[in-house]
């Protein structure tokens, strides 16, 4: 462990962070991949990014709170402790480098999705998966992608879109999803057997910078129009992608 790569790792976990205040997600989805491209294992890497989700959950959630429809909030957390044990399982019986491809792939066509999703969404004209039970699957995808990817609230993205919510509800409850899912995917590492002391050297260098990107994230937020800076994450994801499934030496 020298100083450059801890270096590399803080500001890896930073853009992550950062990313998350602006747009309430992302964190993983771009950290992530930074963190596959540095020689540290995938197993330091998921546990990291889940205590640096969590961090920044707890640092953003009360701000939003009265904006959480916490029905389905309640109906998410129930659904993802279901999902996190087969994504421990996935993460140990599966390849890394299976798992970096399938991300990149991923990442490719999760970016894809969101460039165009604004066009998508002109022509939706109501909100769709209107019984409250559909929110099972996205709950249950939520703690699979989470425990073995850290990209538990991707599947819940996608859901509030599908949904329609309005801005407030969006953040407020993805933020809170991120709050209790998180609790329990940092738990699901720790039973699992993923905490390295890697990690807690990693997370302990990395922590005034998720303080600092959380207020610098909320101040850009608040000043930059967000559906700029959005389009320059997603185009960010897909390149990212790309990188990953690219043929590199091993770790």
């Amino acid at each position: 462990m020298t100083i450059s790569l801890i270096m590399l790792v803080v500001f890896a976990v930073f853009i992550g962070a950062l990313m998350r205040a602006m747009f309430g997600f992302g964190e993983a989805i771009v950290s992530m991949p930074l963190l596959a491209l540095l020689p540290i294992s995938l197993q330091t890497s998921v546990s990291l990014i889940g205590m640096a989700g969590l961090t920044v959950a707890l640092l953003t959630v009360f701000s939003g709170w009265r904006h959480i429809e916490k029905p389905i909030l309640i109906r998410l957390a129930i659904t993802t402790v279901f999902g996190i044990p087969a994504g421990l399982v996935l993460l140990h019986l599966t390849p890394a480098i299976v798992i970096t491809s399938a991300l990149g792939i991923f990442l490719i066509a999760y970016g894809g999705y969101c460039l165009i999703k604004k066009n998508l969404i002109r022509v939706i004209d109501r909100p769709l998966l209107n019984d409250r039970r559909w929110v099972l699957p996205f709950g249950f995808a939520s703690g699979v992608l989470g425990s073995a990817y850290n990209f538990n609230g991707v599947p819940v993205v996608v859901y509030g879109t599908l949904r329609k919510w309005n801005p407030d509800r969006f953040r407020s409850t993805l933020q809170a999803h991120f709050l209790i899912s998180g609790v329990l995917v940092v738990a699901g590492h720790a039973l699992g057997g993923l905490w390295t002391s890697d990690a807690f050297i990693y997370y302990a260098y990395s922590l005034p910078a998720i303080l600092g990107a959380a207020v610098l994230g909320v101040f850009i937020n608040k000043r930059i129009p967000g559906e700029k800076f959005e389009r320059y994450l997603f185009l960010i994801i897909i390149i990212l992608g790309i990188l990953l499934l690219l043929p590199r030496g091993s770790n």
